[in-house]
């Protein structure tokens, strides 16, 4: 079953997975199929059944196709021109050329066997793995659409407008996976086309030709490098091509150079190229043991190692999608979860590819991660969208990664890294890369810093720069060496793409009349009264004039409150005057207040007055606070002379106390009661969160699970609408063969009432589309003589006998009337069956079969008699003649026939031939007649003439007549 190069037999595996609507997408896909009665591929079908109750998926797709369609086994060998269909309740994969079948590890609800099989097909198939996505909801299929197309392999989605449910597709068709966005019906076209295209394909492993290497540089460098900025020409040369040939196929286009013309006519193409190019296989944590190493041995200790007040700094390098930057990031949330440090956490993620960026800064996942992540991790970590069940990053993760577009190769790295992550991005390139990245690498990195790099990759020549902590994980730690003995630089950094021009100055502007106008208004306002706009908390809006000598800013964190920005003297007044105002909805004003500044001590008016009323933008309560300087005289005034103006002064700080008390007193109780507040709707807050939190997660569940039973729902209302057309066929079909039939049925159930009949059934009851439902017993009908109908039936439901009569409908009429039990498939008795069969021309036959008897019975007396019988037509026409009338008159029958009986006679006797033997002639004349009889010879023979009419089967009239001889007399002359 296995090729030379490990893969499954030459013959291409098509998985198709769909979930709600696929039934319908499936019944397209294998009608279009039906063309190609050979198309030497094995389909497997996936679709998301519910895993309690038998599928008809099997019988309904396999009446759209003549294939073979089986219900997967495990270890059933996969053959070409098969069709195989997932079974309830399992997960398959496709592994040597043989279907497998697993038990879901993942709970109803969260199955992804898509994603699956996918992934295994990939595995398997590699570059001739193709994968389909039809219709369905969620994202399951678009991991594993990223596996088959990591592998070079061709996946191909559902139109979205095509489908019932295009969750599934556009899922695929968003994370820019799907080569191929077709209906379902035109798929088969394109995949025979693939197939030929690759049957055709010429191997890439082989040394390329002048020409293909000619071709390949001018598709490397001068058009996919003069679009993207990015050259691959350093890159494998069995990876590049790989990516150029699944291209090709695409396009169906033969030879590198025809493909090079195509880019150069098609710009779009170097992007998809790129893209293509840039495409890898990553999840979250994958290779699960390596990353168990490496929190084990690595972070644990550069945890540690950071001071506190430290950073450390994380550089992911070719992080694609993010999966694995986020990975190491929850790694290191959990050991500083577990060992609370005061450091900083800085983790750098770079790739090529712009659109994996966003992806990665978005943050937002498939369902499919579940299988991946643990769900303790995905609780902790992530939350799931509600409405396609996708996992988002939590902020509080999200918010330590930084993700940026960047060419290892070619931009300036990261310093001063205590760990770098790059994962499966080496085995894509030459050894000139691989030869520019490890130097690279080493400068970046603090001494003892770590290397950590996927399974298939080593450190190569570069054992002096890099020391193995574990060989199976590939985990290295940083050498205190000169990179420069490796005759190796940093690589060269290009001049940027683009030249920042300086901004250009702006033109004075003239001085206009209404421009002097507003500057001669604002000199004039900032001579008033300085004066700020605030909220009642005392936020400030907007200031105006000079606000200098009130305010200040306070060191530490800027705020801008007015209460915070106050100068000693006046912070006071201004929030009791803040809060009358609010609470009066009037102005208020303080006069003469001292107010402390750096040169000295100054007097001021304060007055706090309720703005006018704004717009609906602007709903809170606005206040103006307007500052009116009385005097201003020096800090330091000399002494007052005398004891009143020590007294004075006295009575001024004791005021100035008192008022300061009052005020501390009122804040202290007005905090107090805020303090109190607060707590008590903290607390509540806090039970409520809980509660949400609850309610939260009872909701994910139950949305999970809803969404499968939905899934499961749609796709068995889907077979159950198969089977209400297949039913209403069948009815269909039945009332056409029972109308045609000619037989009356009229079908009753257990209390003898009508259930349905059939048109004919009239002929004998004149039945009404009304009387279904009442009881037969009700109904007049047309038999004669016969009344036991009702009797009957009972008598069957009560014995289970059928019984047999025939009753007779008009004079000319007859039906054999049948009564049977009605039984269903699961033979329960639900009432009966009653048949009127028109048996008149059987009847009508076994009359004329009993007169034939008769007859025949009659013919062997004739035959045998010594006299001469014979039978004649009323108008004398001879019909029989017996031997008795060949040796009593000498003629032959067959003379006789040709004969009259008028011929026979002597002319005397001739009017007793005349006549007519009907019932009215015997019964009036009952006993035999004397005639006398002409014989061939001339002899005249004397002899008794009985007659008898009769009527045979068809109706004609004909008489029996008998001779017997009395005498025998001359000759007539």
């Amino acid at each position: 079953m296995l090729s030379s190069d490990g893969l499954t037999a030459p013959f291409p595996i098509v998985a198709i997975g769909a979930s709600a609507g696929g039934l319908a997408a499936f019944d397209a896909f294998f009608d279009a199929m039906s063309a190609h009665p050979d198309p030497g591929m094995a389909f497997v079908l996936v679709q998301h059944l519910a895993p309690d109750r038998p599928s008809a998926l099997l019988e309904l797709v396999q009446r759209h196709t003549p294939m073979p369609v089986v219900e997967a086994a495990d270890g059933m060998a996969v053959a070409a021109n098969h069709v195989y269909v997932i079974p309830p309740n399992r997960d398959l994969a496709v592994m040597g050329g043989t279907l497998h079948l697993l038990e879901p590890a993942a709970p109803r609800g969260q199955r992804l066997p898509v994603d699956f099989l996918f992934r295994s097909l990939a595995l398997e198939q590699r570059e001739r793995a193709i994968g389909i996505v039809l219709s369905g909801t969620g994202s399951d299929g678009t991991l594993g659409a990223r596996a088959i197309k990591s592998e070079g392999g061709v996946v191909m989605a559902q139109t979205p407008d095509t489908t019932e449910f295009d969750g599934m597709p556009r899922s695929v068709v968003t994370a820019g996976l799907a080569d191929f966005v077709l209906p379902a019906s035109e798929m088969p076209a394109r995949l025979m086309a693939l197939a030929a295209r690759r049957t055709g394909a010429a191997d890439t492993e082989g040394a390329l030709l002048p020409a293909d290497a000619a071709a390949l540089a001018k598709v490397l460098l001068l058009l996919l490098r003069s679009q993207t900025w990015h050259d691959f020409s350093l890159y494998k040369p069995r990876t590049v091509l790989r990516r150029i040939e699944r291209r090709m196929t695409v396009h169906r286009i033969e030879g590198l150079a025809a493909y090079a013309r195509y880019m150069q006519d098609t710009p779009a193409e170097a992007e998809a190229l790129f893209g293509d190019l840039l495409i890898g296989v990553t999840s979250f944590f994958r290779d699960a043991d390596a990353f168990a190493t490496l929190d084990e041995l690595v972070l644990g200790p550069l945890v540690d190692a950071v001071p506190d007040g430290g950073t450390l700094r994380v550089w992911t390098v070719g992080c694609s999608t993010g999966e694995e930057a986020y990975s190491i990031a929850m790694l290191l949330q959990e050991r500083l979860d577990a060992r609370p440090r005061n450091l900083r956490l800085q983790c750098f993620a770079t790739d090529l590819d712009r659109r994996a960026i966003e992806v990665a800064r978005a943050g937002v996942y498939p369902a499919g991660i579940a299988a991946d992540v643990t769900a303790e991790r995905l609780a902790r970590f992530f939350v799931q969208d509600a409405a396609d069940g996708s996992w988002r990053i939590r902020r509080s993760l999200r918010d330590l990664l930084v993700f940026s577009e960047q060419d290892v190769v070619r931009d300036p790295p990261f310093s001063r890294i205590d760990l770098i992550s790059c994962r499966n991005l080496l085995i894509y390139m030459g050894p000139e890369l691989h030869a520019r990245l490890m130097p690279l690498f080493h400068y970046a990195l603090n001494p003892g810093g770590v290397l950590f790099l996927g399974a298939a990759e080593t450190v190569g020549d570069f054992s002096d720069l890099f020391a193995r902590i574990d060989r199976g994980a590939k985990v290295f730690r940083r050498r205190d060496a000169d990179p420069r003995a490796h005759r190796t630089t940093l690589p060269h950094v290009l001049p940027p793409r683009r030249h920042d021009l300086p901004a250009a100055v702006p033109p004075a502007r003239a001085t206009t009349p209404d421009r002097r106008r507003d500057l001669t208004e604002q000199a004039v306002l900032r001579q008033g009264p300085a004066a700020a706009l605030v909220t009642e908390r005392g936020d400030l809006l907007y200031l105006h004039g000079r606000t200098g000598a009130y305010l200040e800013l306070p060191p530490g964190d800027a705020a801008m409150n007015i209460l915070t920005l106050a100068r000693d003297g006046l912070r006071r007044d201004l929030a009791l005057a803040l809060q009358e105002a609010a609470a009066q909805k009037a102005p208020v004003r303080r006069d003469g207040l001292v107010i402390r500044t750096e040169g000295g001590v100054s007097r001021v008016n304060l007055t706090v007055r309720p703005a006018p009323a704004g717009s609906a933008a602007e709903p809170q309560d606005l206040f103006v606070a307007i500052f009116d300087d009385v005097s201003t005289w020096d800090a330091a005034p000399a002494e007052p002379r005398g004891t009143d103006a020590a007294d004075a002064r006295v009575r001024a700080l004791s005021e100035e106390l008192r008022a300061k008390e009052e005020y501390l007193r009122t804040s202290n109780e007005e905090l107090a009661t805020s303090n109190g507040e607060l707590r008590a709707a903290n607390e509540e807050l806090q039970s409520v969160n809980e509660e949400l939190q609850s309610a939260n997660e009872e909701l994910e569940t139950s949305k999970e699970e809803l969404q499968s039973i939905n899934e499961e729902l749609a796709t068995v209302n889907t077979e159950l609408q198969t089977r209400m057309t297949d039913l209403s066929r069948a009815n269909n079909d039945l009332n056409n063969l029972l109308a045609s039939t000619g037989m009356g049925t009229v079908f009753v159930d257990h209390a003898l009432c009508i259930q349905r009949f059939t048109p004919a059934i009239t002929q004998v009851m004149p039945l009404l589309a009304s009387d279904i439902g009442r009881p037969v017993g009700h109904l007049a009908s047309n038999l004669i003589g016969y009344d036991r109908l009702v009797e009957d039936i009972q008598g069957v439901l009560d014995t289970l006998t059928p019984r047999e009569i025939e009753v007779q409908a008009r004079p000319d009429t007859w039906f054999l009337l049948r009564i049977r039990p009605y039984r269903t498939i699961d033979n329960v008795i639900e009432g009966a069956v009653v048949t009127f069969t028109d048996i008149t021309d059987v009847k009508r036959a076994r009359v004329a079969l009993h007169e034939s008897a008769a007859l025949r019975r009659l013919a062997v007396v004739v035959r045998d008699s010594r006299d001469a019988v014979l039978v004649q037509a009323l108008d004398g026409r001879i019909l029989a003649w017996n031997p008795g009338a060949e040796r009593s008159y000498g003629w032959s029958e067959a003379e006789a026939l040709a004969m009259n009986i008028r011929d026979i006679l002597p002319e005397p006797d001739r009017a007793l031939a005349t006549i007519r033997l009907d019932d009215a002639a015997v019964s009036a004349a009952p006993g035999p007649a004397r005639a006398r009889r002409l014989t061939r010879d001339g002899r005249v023979l004397d002899v008794w003439l009985t007659a008898a009419p009769l009527v045979n089967t068809s109706g004609e009239p004909y008489a029996l007549a008998t001779t017997e001889r009395v005498a025998t007399g001359d000759r007539h002359e």
